[in-house]
């Protein structure tokens, strides 16, 4: 194939147009996390070809692709999007280091568009907070108020605000009036640090909920910094669904203030035959709902998440997103702040009822191979008969690995392979590891067994050993230490990323501040 390239100050250009286009960093998540471009999308080369197809549905989109010096990853990813498919690939040159040199900042962390998003609302609509002091003080004056954990059940098990609530913020204009039995209920948001406190607070106003709204000011992480002690291990069932007549006047509130379209199943047929832009299809109700009735071809993207993580489900800027949900109010809150942060979003009138449908996505992960058994593995370990090399995340592998095992990550898999004398089982618990490993070694024609775990665990019947330092830290490259323990006691780490996530705004140049339209 023959790569194109694209110099920083047109990408930059690029970025701004208007028109379609998805940037993909291809580095592991671990580097993507350091330092990239504020609009970028995290798509390892460890599970490229997996993740872009969801990502990126459009195989004539215009494409770009980068790693740290433009030289590297970044064109065996072009390389490998090519042999997907993907027509319009570009390689920007120089990478992280020639958009620096450009003049353009890079980011630390996650999320960067979404979480920013949550400074500006906070910003510009002066969302009500209060701090952990201020939330202890009402505890001890036995106010009449609720704790409302905007994070979905996963998060609050893991440390939660006492006496709180799990409702995340996809599911506030459903849940919310079963929560509540009168207008003078306070009610307070919190999430684990910033940005789901402040969205879903801000939320509630903007539905016109008469009750006092509050964020809590720096989650779970500015409680524990204040010294108060969180729960751990708690389990919160979801509040039953209702939906009266003052959420109904709210979300029609959100249509004509913020301007979304509702579509019929027609314009929807319409939007999907337009093979100029991207289509998307999202199922913004919780991961138990859509498992029971979601639409042929559409992905779940839980309310709150879709807000916090964006470019987790949505590699295209500009592309056309349409949401559904089963009663109406939730597609609504989640398009409205979608709106806000610059995409072009529309909600599916009939919902969940509707007709309509995109290709489902279907990947053979093992691309023919029949995976071997736990007895086989087993055998193989014991005899040492073949190598054994672990693709799972660094972490697990340090978590629990075989004693025999070698831990590797696709950009790395051929150092190992090389030469070797022995046949290859590559170790596995995730498709799409799985699936860019396999392309790899077809890539450079070799081939491997495949042991796919199936749980979080290997059998009891296999020993395994766990390691501190193995692999070592700068070999994890898939992992993002970027304050890594603020959730685990870590003071200093959690006032590093709270600082973080404040500074972001400052951060941002006047392009960027303008993909924003906040009201």
């Amino acid at each position: 194939m023959s790569i194109q390239s694209v110099d920083a100050k047109t990408l930059k250009q690029w970025l701004h147009d208007q028109s379609e286009i998805a940037l993909f960093d291809v580095r592991e998540h671990g580097q993507y996390g350091e330092s990239h471009l504020f609009l970028a999308t995290s798509v390892p080369y460890s599970r490229l070809e997996f993740d872009a197809a969801r990502l990126a549905p459009r195989k004539s989109v215009r494409l770009v692709v980068y790693d740290d010096d433009g030289a590297g990853i970044s064109i065996q990813a072009a390389e490998a999007l090519s042999k997907q498919g993907y027509q319009n690939i570009f390689v920007l040159i120089g990478g992280t280091k020639g958009w620096g040199a450009a003049g353009f900042n890079l980011f630390a962390g996650v999320n960067l568009p979404s979480k920013t998003f949550g400074e500006l609302v906070e910003h510009q609509c002066h969302t009500p907070r209060v701090s952990a002091d201020e939330l202890t003080h009402m505890m001890h004056a036995d106010e009449d108020f609720i704790i409302l954990d905007g994070r979905p059940q996963s998060e609050f098990k893991k440390m939660s605000i006492p006496g709180a609530k799990c409702c995340p913020n996809g599911e506030l204009a459903y849940r919310i009036k079963s929560h509540i039995d009168n207008t003078n209920t306070k009610i307070i948001i919190n999430c684990a640090g910033r940005t789901r406190s402040i969205i879903g607070a801000q939320t509630l106003i903007n539905l016109g909920i008469k009750n006092p709204v509050y964020a809590l000011e720096n989650g779970t992480q500015g409680w524990y910094l204040n010294d108060y002690v969180l729960d751990h291990g708690k389990v919160s069932e979801y509040a039953p669904p209702k939906v009266d007549d003052e959420i109904l006047l709210g979300s029609k509130a959100l249509v004509n203030k913020f301007d979304i379209p509702l579509i019929s199943d027609e314009q929807f047929l319409s939007w999907e035959k337009d093979s100029s832009r991207s289509l998307y299809l999202c199922d913004v109700r919780t991961a138990e709902e859509f498992s029971l009735d979601g639409l042929p071809g559409a992905q779940n993207t839980p309310g709150g998440q879709m807000i916090q993580a964006t470019d987790q489900f949505v590699g295209v800027r500009n592309a056309r997103i349409v949401l559904y949900d089963s009663d109406g109010v939730r597609a609504i809150t989640v398009a409205s702040w979608l709106k806000q942060m610059g995409h072009d979003v529309a909600v599916l009138r009939e919902g969940v009822k509707s007709k309509v449908s995109l290709p489902k996505l279907e990947i053979d992960h093992c691309l023919g191979l029949v995976p071997i058994s736990t007895a086989e593995l087993h055998e193989i370990n014991r005899n040492n008969s073949s190598i054994l090399v672990d693709i799972r995340s660094s972490m697990k592998y340090r978590d629990a690995h075989l004693p025999n095992s070698l831990w590797t990550i696709r950009p790395q898999l051929l150092d190992i392979l090389h030469g070797a004398q022995k046949p290859a089982v590559l170790i596995s618990d995730d498709p799409a590891l799985t699936y860019g490993a396999l392309l790899e070694l077809e890539r450079h024609h070799l081939t491997a067994q495949i042991y796919q775990l199936d749980a979080a665990r290997f059998p009891k019947e296999l020993d395994t050993v766990s390691s501190e330092t193995q692999p070592p830290d700068a070999d994890c490259i898939d992992f993002l230490f970027f304050v890594h323990d603020r959730h685990d006691g870590n003071k200093d780490a959690a006032r590093r990323y709270l600082e973080w996530e404040t500074g972001l705004i400052a951060q941002l140049d006047a392009d960027e501040i303008n993909l924003y339209s906040i009201q």
